[in-house]
């Protein structure tokens, strides 16, 4: 029993370290955040690690009691950035997710979308015709067991690290994971986002 105890205190401070870190540090990978909280407390990286919804709603928690102002006037900031990036690449279907869209990002986060274009090089051209210099890498996403290839494209959007993981357009109509284990990935749509950044202006929470 004494065990079990010690364990379910130790799994709390796990999930209070990370989302501090996180919070703080600006962090926005959670799984940096359980490295980073793990070293703190002197326990092994191989040791159970708190899910990541557990940090998230802790995240909320800490941010609504030590950053009640300027937590929010950021996270509306950086969706007035997302949607102005999601109006100027409307015809490639565009939709919002990551931190941003979950309302956790930190100072530092960057914007990311899904784009389903009808031919992917038609992303880079329209970068490129507008003087927007970007990196490339590959990356993967799932559904079910299918493994998608993404390329995914990052560059600046007004000061503001933009990415853009660019699909095909069949998969939009999928349920996309970033791992095959994992929860299926939110997103919102261009008139998704004006609603939530209405909602702020409007005092909702």
């Amino acid at each position: 029993m004494r065990r079990k105890h010690s364990r379910a205190n130790g799994m709390r401070a796990s999930v209070a370290a990370a989302a501090r870190i996180m919070a703080e540090d600006g962090i926005d990978d959670y799984a940096l955040a359980k490295r980073k909280a793990a070293r703190a407390l002197g326990a092994p990286d191989t040791e159970a690690l708190p899910a990541n919804a557990e940090i998230e709603r802790a995240l909320h928690e800490y941010r609504a009691l030590y950053q009640p102002v300027e937590h929010p006037e950021r996270i509306a900031e950086l969706r007035q950035l997302a949607l102005a990036a999601m109006q100027a690449l409307k015809r490639f279907h565009p939709y919002l997710t990551g931190p941003v869209l979950a309302g956790t990002a930190g100072p530092y986060a960057q914007i990311e979308l899904q784009l389903f274009p009808e031919d992917p090089k038609e992303v880079e051209m329209f970068l490129l015709d507008r003087h927007l210099p970007y990196e490339t890498q590959e990356g993967r996403r799932f559904s079910g067991d299918r493994v998608h290839a993404v390329a995914v494209l990052t560059l600046q959007w007004h000061d503001v690290p933009l990415r853009l993981s660019v699909f095909d357009p069949r998969d939009e109509r999928l349920a996309l994971k970033t791992t095959r284990s994992g929860k299926v990935t939110e997103r919102a749509g261009i008139a998704e986002v004006g609603t939530l950044i209405a909602g702020h202006v409007g005092g909702a929470p």
